[in-house]
């Protein structure tokens, strides 16, 4: 990655446009703000203010990188989860190959910020963009770019697109997760028929198969171990067929953040093939994890001797109602606080100084700028208390937040998260 481009970010201006900054942080470069390591609690920050954990963050990179070394998987980490790229650069650190991504404009994050390998996890049939890829693969012969492919309509317009471009563009072919599952081949004849079709064109180059088990419907171990074994499968008879014969490495993808020990032990059995084998997993929901969804089904949870995520994130929200025993309102609402597939959940009070477990607390309900509290008899919430709430899917937790605090465990806020969503 660009270190200089990195380095800009913390040349940025604090402004209006960052919610939940210390008011008198107004005009302070990102750099000086995170000089003066001012505390969370104290120092002046305004809620809602969305934190990660430093010591959280740093413990589940290590973990995912163990994890991918340990079961020989190169691992490309879903970048559309946060869109940061300084934690893109720490997921390159810890040994990512690269980097996958949605659609092209977080391609182009992720090039302005120096990232050499991207994996785009989705078909691409947009001219403008593709003419952009070409014109950055023939600027930089380091540049790496793999992407979807699932339909020959698709390798038609890929090709027209591309027409003259100075170096072909990689593409695995999508084996659909079954029948009314998203996008992808649903057969492997469809499948193949793809595959002629890159081969007849002279701008794309056939390099791999992949898929997204996460889509196997009714998933279970064994649905989800079956589907991958499929594309294991299709990777095998593709090479048998002389498929690859173009490309050095052939690339088999898959795994999400649900499923990704089923992809180790499915992977594990690929047999050599008659080139070396990038085995590609794609988790990105991992570097932050979350107290809801995530928690439910990571696959540590069937695997525990291999580690355990950690949640990372933490919304602080002011109580400014209390209007009768059994409700309370927060200042945090739709727009601070991930709700697309859990509600928060209220986890601590802080009060002069003292954090305690949010005892009799219950997030009911969210508005566009509150949280609807319900208080049992054992609460002890009080109007101006801080209240520390969890959250649930980290993909839509990064995404209203532009600039995002990173604290240590008491309060230290040590540097600041820039996403580009």
């Amino acid at each position: 990655m660009s270190i200089e481009a990195l380095a800009r970010l913390a040349e940025e201006r604090v402004d209006h446009r960052f919610k939940g900054l210390p008011p008198d942080a107004a005009g302070l470069t990102v750099g000086e703000l995170a000089a003066q390591r001012r505390n969370l609690f104290t120092d002046g920050f305004a809620t809602p203010v969305l934190t990660l954990s430093a010591e959280r963050l740093e413990h589940n990179l290590k973990l995912m990188e163990t994890y991918a070394a340990r079961h020989g998987l190169a691992f490309a980490p879903h970048g559309k989860t946060s869109m940061a790229p300084q934690l893109f650069h720490r997921q390159l650190a810890h040994g990512a190959w690269g980097i996958t991504l949605a659609v092209p404009h977080q391609v182009r994050v992720a090039r302005a910020f120096g990232v050499e390998r991207v994996f785009l996890a989705n078909e691409l049939v947009d001219a403008a963009a593709l003419r952009w890829i070409a014109a950055e693969l023939a600027a930089d012969p380091a540049f790496r770019f793999v992407c979807y492919v699932d339909s020959v309509r698709g390798v038609e317009l890929m090709d027209a697109a591309l027409h003259g471009a100075a170096r072909p563009v990689d593409v695995v072919v999508e084996l659909a997760a079954g029948e009314g599952a998203r996008t992808g081949a649903r057969t492997e004849a469809e499948c193949a028929a793809i595959a002629d079709a890159v081969a007849a064109t002279g701008t794309l180059r056939l390099v791999g198969v992949a898929g997204y088990e996460g889509e196997v419907p009714l998933a279970d171990p064994e649905r989800v171990h079956a589907w991958l074994r499929r594309l294991v499968a299709l990777a095998v008879d593709f090479d048998r067929a002389g498929r690859f014969a173009d490309t050095g490495e052939i690339v088999v993808s898959a795994g999400g953040s649900a499923w990704f020990d089923a992809v180790a032990d499915v992977f594990a059995e690929i047999p050599p093939l008659s080139r070396p084998v990038l085995k590609l997993l794609r988790s990105g929901a991992y570097v932050s994890h979350d107290d809801g969804h995530y928690h439910e089904v990571t696959p540590f949870n069937r695997v525990p001797q291999e580690g355990a995520l950690e949640p990372a994130f933490r919304l602080w929200a002011q109580i400014v109602s209390r209007p009768s025993a059994e409700q309370a309102f927060a200042n945090a609402g739709k727009r601070d606080a991930a709700h697309d597939l859990d509600l928060p959940f209220a986890q601590v009070v802080r009060r002069d100084g003292t954090e305690r477990p949010a005892a009799g607390v219950s997030v009911t309900g969210l508005s566009d700028q509150h949280t609807w509290l319900g208080t049992g008899p054992e609460a002890d919430l009080e109007v101006g208390d801080w209240i520390g709430l969890g959250l649930s899917h980290p993909c839509t937790s990064f995404d209203k937040w532009q600039l995002i605090p990173l604290a240590e465990a008491d309060g230290t806020v040590v540097d600041y998260i820039r996403t580009f969503f």
